[in-house]
């Protein structure tokens, strides 16, 4: 990455900070296949664009957790960030698709997502590796289970 594009310019700053954050779903449950983790991949490339963050990488692990490679300016809080990714997200996973509620058994209070998340501070030394990593999740894991198969 160069030096032009490694950092970008607001209004009253320049900054370059890059996190990469990765929440599963609640019970581990392996719901983020096909139609639904590509309707998540949009909403949460939506929720960024209204926020004012931009999302680099993203990849669907074993059906059931999701990484991203997150780029925002310093007046937005980590923690701001995952809520509205996750908060926006589920309810509207929940809403297009009814049959996630059978994955869930309590009626009231239904939550699509674990309550907790990792989130690492990424360096522009580390940046390329982990949007590699990120980007290579999706092969690694059928990698992984033909191996297990054999």
């Amino acid at each position: 990455m160069d030096n032009k594009n490694r950092f970008t310019h607001g209004r009253t700053s320049v900054y370059n900070l890059n996190y990469h954050i990765i929440w599963g779903t609640k019970y581990r449950n392996k719901v983020l296949s096909g139609d639904i983790g590509n309707s998540l991949k949009r909403i949460l490339l939506s929720v960024a664009e209204d926020y004012g963050f931009s999302i680099a990488h993203m990849e669907i692990g074993l059906d059931n957790h999701i990484h991203l490679l997150v780029s925002a300016p310093p007046k937005l809080s980590v923690t701001n960030i995952v809520r509205w990714l996750k908060g926006i997200s589920a309810r509207l996973l929940l809403q297009e698709y009814p049959e996630l509620k059978k994955a869930y058994w309590k009626t009231s209070d239904r939550h699509l997502w674990s309550s907790s998340y990792f989130v690492e501070s990424i360096g522009t030394t580390n940046q390329d590796a982990i949007a590699k990593y990120i980007d290579d999740q999706r092969k690694k894991e059928i990698d992984f289970n033909d191996t297990q198969r054999r």
